[in-house]
């Protein structure tokens, strides 16, 4: 630690940082506005000027940037220096020069960088009165709005979607006072993490485009703290509503999940929330009828199949207590997990591996410091894309060392991008079909999954001779095996990343003997991803035996007359054409759901569920990381939290299921240390989801009373549906949106971390349950690779669109793509396939669309199923493809937006 001297203050901080980094980690207000703290410094916007100090004895200083200092032991700065002072408020006049006066209607106001950095400087009159220099905005896309007359040229937004985000559509065009952000052309913004501009932005030139359009002021959102629904990551977000609306999410801060940053897919997908199609009511369906049923009704219907022979299926995408409370009320022996039988067992093999003390799942922030990655048939960007923006930091690991044998510190942004120029840290991607990580990857080896199993086992056996040898791999691999071996055992922090969206135990097992060979002291990295939110959450409660089509088994066999299905969709987990016959034979289907579906339509009682953001629930994270997601607002219809509706006591506790999971679900012993202890606030006091500054409360409810009603209680929660209680002090984990007195936007969240980038203070970062086993497990022998003439299959996914909920979602449907089919030219050639031509699968009528991809391996093909308008379980991994008709693209079910959402960098035609 160095010892500086602030304002006559004498401070412990870390010399690796720079002077702006430091003072904000004491928590001293020093404005800025091109320094972020996972971009470094660029020395752009002259806002953080301090005066520094030779000695004890100089008392003239000079004027530094703190952004681009040093905290060097024995350095004397002050802040609030006169000239420092005079000089930062002449910055910001300079700035807002051609800002214009739109703070009243500019959706940033309230929460603006920009705002808070001009009244801490002390500029508070415009003496400009001159013509301003104006801009053109562009279109974006659905999701950003674009104001270019708002920009400060902090070029914040650059360095974020170029050198962060690894976007190459938007650029800093023309020079001095007609700089421009944008893109070349009106157009889409191609990154899956566009939406952060929002966040990044300190003032309101890229602004959340759904939110604008069903705007309210930021202190009048009502939030509370919660967990991303779009993927197995668990990301923290913060969902806003305000008039029973959800309006907006925006990111929440964990230090080892998702740190500053979210995907588009779950910034933008919430809205399947406020759906007009979701399900309000309990009905009986008879001959597509529906008789409203009262929650008595419901409670005799369900106590009367509970007593006869009943099965409970849950799913990956409801909640812990959801699954827990339809397995007590079922039994064990009844439970099942509801995933497909392939997912069902992929699952526990990842549980398995999870287990093994050979291995160490890292979280988000680790996976950003491995300094060679190797990837097994995963397409992380479209299944985990949290990880894969991740991942885009990992390959700079090479940089930041060359900079630190130079002695060029980290924050030095540029000087470290100059330095290393194209190099970078090692990244191998084994995949089926072109990923949005190529343009990072040191080696890209595109072949079928099974060919891909054999070459990981042949790195493993390069690694360590003990690691059991591949036979048959093709001779055009071998320098790649050798040279990616050698990556990753020079390398000090290798990871290994692999999951069950390959649909491949192979490659989970490869990848555990790569990781099993690196053999590190305190376990090798490996990453195993998992599809939906609550995966691993379900999977440790179903076992291994409960299978789906155990459950269907015993539905046929007549040993089961009743099924209770939990927000599932079981056209998702098997064969259509088996799912009806096995929903067919049932005397009694009871379906809870938030939105209708093909597995609603045939229920007999059909009961509404809420959302995410409308209950308080715990997930279970691809690490095995459970965390707690917080109600944020109240359902108005008769909709009731699954577990509600399988509950004994109408007025069950969340709390105490909570508890109960933890003491007798094994596995989940940990679950209980999620929940807050109501003893730490003062004089019991809750935690209002309302900010001291929200307002309209009497205005919201005057067309029923012009007196302001006394607000909703919620007895179960250590949360208030008011803007009255005390803000949380001591637990950080219920910090829904941060604010401190002179920072009103995100940037305030430094003042609740221990030191910038770092932990939150008393912050919860969720309970780790899975426990290492002490036996470490053996390594997998590798299976023998049978040829086949016929065409061999990878399914494909889609950031926007695989994901059921958010897929229900209109902004997301503006970026979804309909069902396509990715085949190599010398394959379409021999089918006379052209680049658009629909084309038919297998020997049932599912169609797609061709995509003609260039680097797609002959006799393998990727298919992209859309929203379910293939039944990916009835298609063989040997498949058959024939041209069905020429098309114009789009059946309507995608849309129809044809492949217009689709962005690959191999598509022979430019059409699309």
């Amino acid at each position: 630690m160095a010892k500086i001297v602030i304002d006559g203050v004498s401070y412990e901080v870390n010399p690796d940082n720079n002077l702006l980094q430091e003072c904000l980690s004491q928590g001293l207000d020093l404005p800025y506005f091109c320094w972020h703290p996972c971009m470094g410094s660029a020395g752009a916007c002259r806002q953080c000027a301090v005066k520094q100090y030779r000695d004890e004895e100089d008392k003239d200083g000079i004027l530094v940037m703190a952004c681009m200092t040093p905290a060097s032991d024995g350095s004397i700065i002050s802040i609030e220096d006169d000239g420092a002072k005079s000089f930062r408020s002449s910055v910001i006049e300079s700035l807002m020069i051609s800002h214009p006066h739109d703070c009243p209607v500019c959706e940033e106001g309230g929460e603006c960088h920009l705002q808070d950095m001009t009244l801490m400087s002390g500029h508070n009159y415009r003496r400009y009165d001159k013509k301003k220099v104006t801009h053109l905005n562009q279109y974006l896309g659905p999701f950003i709005n674009h104001e270019m007359n708002r920009c400060i040229t902090c070029y914040r937004c650059v360095r974020y979607y170029d050198d962060y985000a690894g976007g190459t559509d938007l650029s800093a065009q023309a020079t001095h006072h007609h700089t421009y952000f944008g893109r070349h052309e009106d157009g889409v913004l191609e990154s899956e993490f566009s939406g952060n501009l929002v966040e990044v932005c300190p003032t309101g030139v890229f602004t959340d485009k759904s939110f604008s359009e069903n705007y309210t002021r930021k202190w009048d959102l009502q939030v509370a703290p919660s967990v991303c629904t779009g993927c197995a990551v668990g990301c923290n977000t913060t969902p806003g509503e305000r008039y029973g609306s959800l309006r907006r999410i925006v990111n929440r801060y964990n230090s080892e999940v998702n740190g500053y940053f979210l995907c588009d897919r779950g910034r933008f997908g919430f809205d399947y929330v406020n759906n007009d199609d979701r399900l309000k009511e309990a009905v009986k369906q008879i001959d597509g009828n529906e008789e409203v049923q009262s929650k008595e009704k419901i409670r005799e219907v369900l106590t009367e199949i509970a007593n006869g022979a009943t099965i409970g299926i849950g799913s990956p995408r409801a909640s812990n207590e959801a699954n827990f409370a339809l397995r007590c009320f079922v039994g064990d022996e009844n439970f099942y997990s509801g995933m497909s039988d392939s997912e069902h067992e992929l699952s526990q093999l990842v549980l398995g591996l999870n287990r093994d003390p050979s291995f160490q799942t890292p979280s988000v922030r680790e996976i950003e410091k491995a300094d060679a990655v190797i990837i097994l048939g995963e397409d992380v960007t479209n299944v985990a894309p949290r990880i894969a923006l991740a991942l885009r930091q990992s390959v700079r690991n090479k940089a930041l060392d060359l900079a630190k044998d130079c002695n060029i510190p980290a924050w030095q942004d540029a000087a470290v991008r100059e330095l290393a120029q194209h190099e970078r840290s090692p990244l191998c991607v084994l995949s089926s079909y072109v990923s949005r990580l190529d343009d990072i990857a040191s080696d890209s080896l595109i072949d079928s999954s099974a060919n891909l199993a054999n070459i990981a086992y042949a790195i493993a056996n390069k690694i360590v001779n003990s690691a059991p040898a591949a036979a048959d791999v093709a001779a055009e691999y071998n320098d790649v095996i050798d040279r990616v071996a050698q990556q990753l055992s020079a390398a000090k922090n290798p990871l290994v990343i692999a999951g069950t969206s390959s649909d491949n135990a192979d490659l989970i097992k490869a990848a555990a003997n790569i990781a099993r060979a690196l053999s590190k002291e305190n376990g090798t990295n490996l990453c195993l991803l998992v599809p939906e939110v609550n995966s691993l959450g379900v999977s440790l409660l179903s076992g291994t035996k409960n299978s789906l089509s155990s459950a269907f088994e015993r539905i046929q066999n007549g040993s089961v007359s009743s099924a209770i299905i939990v927000e599932n969709d079981l056209y998702r987990r098997a064969s259509h054409n088996e799912v009806d016959s096995v929903l067919d034979k049932l005397s009694n289907l009871v379906v809870i759901d938030q939105l209708p579906n093909a597995t609603t339509a045939k229920a007999n009682y059909l009961l509404p569920s809420t959302a995410f953001s409308e209950h308080e629930a715990t997930f279970v994270n691809y690490e095995g990381r459970a965390q707690l997601s917080f109600q944020v607002y109240r359902n108005q219809s008769n909709a009731q939290s699954a577990w509600r509706w399988l509950s004994d006591a109408e007025d069950g506790d969340v709390d105490a299921l909570v508890n109960r999971c933890a003491a007798e679900a094994k596995g989940f012993d940990k679950l209980g240390n999620l929940l807050p202890d109501p003893e730490e606030f003062i004089a019991g006091m809750k935690i209002p989801r309302q900010s001291h500054r929200y307002s309209g409360r009497t205005a919201m409810k005057a067309n029923l009373n012009v007196h302001e009603p006394k607000q909703e209680e919620d007895s179960e929660s250590v949360m208030s549906f008011s803007m009255e209680g005390i803000s949380s002090q001591k637990d950080a984990s219920i910090l829904a949106s941060s604010w401190s007195p002179q920072w009103n936007s995100n940037q305030s969240i430094s003042k609740f971390q221990e030191e910038v980038n770092g932990e939150l203070k008393q912050g919860h970062t969720g309970a780790m349950l899975i426990a290492r086993s002490e036996t470490a497990g053996s390594y997998f022998p590798p299976p023998t690779v049978e040829s086949t003439n016929k065409l061999q299959l990878a399914l494909a996914y889609q950031i926007f669109g695989s994901d059921e909920l958010s897929a229900q979602s209109a902004i997301i449907q503006e970026r979804m793509t309909d069902a396509y089919v990715s085949i190599a030219p010398v394959d379409a050639e021999a089918r006379d396939i052209k680049q658009g031509d629909m084309v038919e699968l297998g020997d049932f009528s599912a169609k797609a669309i061709a995509c003609i991809r260039s680097r797609i391996k002959p006799g393998t093909i990727a298919v992209y199923c859309g929203d379910n308008q293939i039944d990916s379980h009835a298609l063989a991994v040997n498949i058959g493809i024939l041209k069905f008709e020429d098309s114009n693209t789009g059946d309507g079910k995608g849309k129809g937006k044809g492949l217009s959402g689709l962005i690959v960098s191999d598509l022979l035609e430019e059409e699309y």
